[in-house]
């Protein structure tokens, strides 16, 4: 009689294991914990002073209803003080570009100890509070009453604020571009000094220039301290208005002044992301390396 063959083993499924995750994995981990809860930390306030601004009783919240009538009376308030602040930041920025793109130009060719001094001299009002340079543009010019009431004496104050970062935007990439051969190559062939410097240094050193004039436009906007000490009520900007109505009026009418401050300024932060400002160059010389790498890798044998 024919045997059954008996039935062949199964082959023993290997059992899978749960790895653990390792170092990186929780380091990672750990690293976006922390960015998250650091974003939370800086934008909830934000978002609740915005929505602060929208709603028609804060203390009710969002159920109380939205509105637009803050804004109104902010803007019926204080709309002055909003085309003030602009005018103050136009200024302001053109200004630190008449001076400060020459400046930061012979702060890079220059390689003196004497131009070194005074680039520390020009950073000396960002180390200070804008409270002691304030208190130092009183002591000198405060006696000079006309000048003293103007417009013009917050302006003398935001430049001396900003002027240093329009300075090394411009120093640092005139001293990463090769400035001094392409000038001397011009010069060899007959340029004067203005058509080298409008041909080539201004060029060169665009991204510098707009890097300096987004900061010195935020900045000016934004600046407190300092023109809190120098404004007159004729002279009131923009942060100045908004401290005042924090301080005397309901929070609903502050938050809506808040929301008038974003709406000047986001604009300019986000443009300085959208147009890629790198004031050192070091971006733009990555990006070159790596279009001339894939070109010399098809070169070699």
């Amino acid at each position: 009689m024919n045997s059954i063959p008996a039935p062949l083993p199964r082959a023993a499924k290997p059992h899978s294991r749960l790895r653990w995750p390792g170092s990186r994995t929780w380091l990672a981990a750990g690293q976006w914990l922390v960015t998250l809860l650091l974003c939370a930390f800086l934008i909830v306030p934000v978002v609740m002073s915005i929505v602060a601004g929208l709603t028609v009783n804060y203390f009710k919240g969002v159920s109380s209803g939205l509105t637009l009538r803050w804004l109104g009376e902010v803007w019926t308030q204080y709309h002055g003080s909003v085309f003030l602040s602009l005018e103050v930041a136009a200024a302001t920025l053109l200004i630190t570009l008449v001076t400060g793109v020459p400046a930061g130009y012979v702060l890079a060719r220059s390689k003196t100890r004497l131009s070194r001094i005074i680039e520390e001299f020009l950073v000396l009002p960002i180390a200070l509070p804008g409270l002691a340079s304030a208190l130092a543009l009183l002591v000198v010019y405060g006696g000079f009453t006309m000048f003293r009431m103007s417009v013009a004496f917050i302006v003398v104050g935001h430049v001396v604020f900003t002027l240093p970062f329009m300075v090394r935007a411009v120093a640092a990439v005139c001293a990463s571009s090769d400035l001094r051969t392409l000038e001397e190559g011009a010069a060899s062939l007959g340029a004067s000094f203005f058509q080298r410097f409008t041909t080539i240094v201004l060029p060169n050193a665009r991204p510098g220039i707009v890097a300096g004039a987004l900061a010195v436009l935020t900045l000016s906007i934004g600046e407190f301290n300092l023109t809190w000490m120098l404004h007159t009520p004729d002279t009131k900007t923009l942060p100045v208005g908004l401290a005042d109505t924090y301080a005397s009026l309901r929070i609903e009418i502050g938050s809506a002044y808040t929301i008038l401050f974003f709406i000047m300024t986001m604009p300019l932060l986000v443009a300085m992301q959208w147009l890629g400002v790198d004031a050192t160059g070091q971006r733009s010389a990555a990006r070159k390396r790596i279009a001339v790498l894939p070109s010399s890798s098809t070169t070699t044998p």
